[in-house]
């Protein structure tokens, strides 16, 4: 066989398992991370039954939710949480994690204001979610009052950066606060529905 026919079926060989590999790499990745977040999930109440001890970790999750919503816990509640908060060490960590889920999925979630960014003069643009309209609890209120917080989320990461940014330079985006996430997250390649 000669070299060049050689060479063009290599290509084509290496062309069909990166095809292959686009396809089947997403799936098992995925699947991987749930078969771990269920396993690490699952062993925190070790009942010998798979899936066991997740489905009593939910219900115990949803009847601290019920009664965390009551009137008649929600002191106990609080006593509890301003405990943790004063707490040396715990108090960072529990605050930290307890703001990011709100943040989230909260009552005071705040990644639902997509916007685009003017970062410079040439026309650079990057795309964040308001997070705070009024920074004036950083008591610079008279050099912060045209600006406001912006969060911009890493791509192929869960982390980002907060930004004070002139209100001048931030244009709203009119699309689903969801999609813009993950379209900043997927570094732009995920499409826009």
């Amino acid at each position: 066989m000669s070299k060049p026919i050689l060479r063009n079926k290599l290509t084509a060989i290496l062309g069909y398992f990166i095809k292959g590999l686009v396809f089947i790499a997403p799936i098992m990745i995925t699947y991987a991370i749930i078969k771990w977040v269920f396993g690490t999930l699952d062993g925190i109440l070790p009942l010998g039954t798979p899936g066991l001890g997740i489905l009593v970790m939910l219900s115990i999750i949803t009847v601290f939710g019920y009664f965390g919503s009551k009137l008649f816990y929600q002191p106990i509640f609080e006593w509890f949480e301003s405990l943790l908060e004063k707490t040396p060490g715990v108090k960072f960590i529990y605050s930290s994690i307890k703001d990011m889920l709100e943040a989230f999925v909260g009552d005071k979630k705040r990644f639902n204001e997509p916007v685009l960014v003017k970062m410079n003069n040439s026309g650079l643009l990057k795309i964040g979610f308001i997070t705070s309209k009024d920074i004036s609890n950083l008591h610079q209120s008279e050099m912060l009052k045209d600006y406001v917080g912006v969060y911009f989320p890493h791509s192929y990461n869960f982390s980002g950066n907060h930004f004070l940014v002139k209100k001048e330079n931030v244009t709203p985006i009119n699309a689903n606060s969801t999609e813009i996430m993950k379209f900043v997250v997927s570094g732009g390649v995920t499409d826009l529905d």
